[in-house]
């Protein structure tokens, strides 16, 4: 098998298990590093001359990863909103244990003179 063959299989196993909404999160991230690295492996294979068919593999992978690159920039942003998600509640839980915490000094006014 030509490494750009085994590139296009490993694209289409990418975007299958990125698209696979039964998997949890952790699951689907360590499946999809370790898919990356199969395409990063045969990405390092890939040497011209390219065949006809090679060339034709190659017009579909441009869509391919640019649909992969979309899926992983969807599940980046979900990360990022969890994240979010968790820092304003763990920052709403302090405010509520201890309301005075971060009261703001706002229009105190000190006197140094004696």
């Amino acid at each position: 098998m030509s490494s750009v063959q085994s590139f296009y299989e490993a694209t289409l196993e990418l975007i299958s298990t990125l698209e696979n909404t039964k998997l949890d999160r952790d699951t689907k991230i360590s499946k999809a590093e370790a898919q990356l690295e199969k395409r990063q492996q045969a990405m390092a294979g890939m040497a011209p001359p390219y065949s006809e068919a090679e060339k034709e593999l190659g017009a579909q992978l441009i869509e391919l990863n640019e649909e992969a690159t979309q899926l992983m920039q969807r599940e980046k942003l979900f990360i990022q909103k969890d994240i979010k998600d968790l820092t304003v509640k763990k920052e709403s839980s302090n405010k509520y244990i201890n309301p005075y915490q971060s009261m703001a000094t706002d229009g105190m006014f000190y006197d140094k003179r004696k």
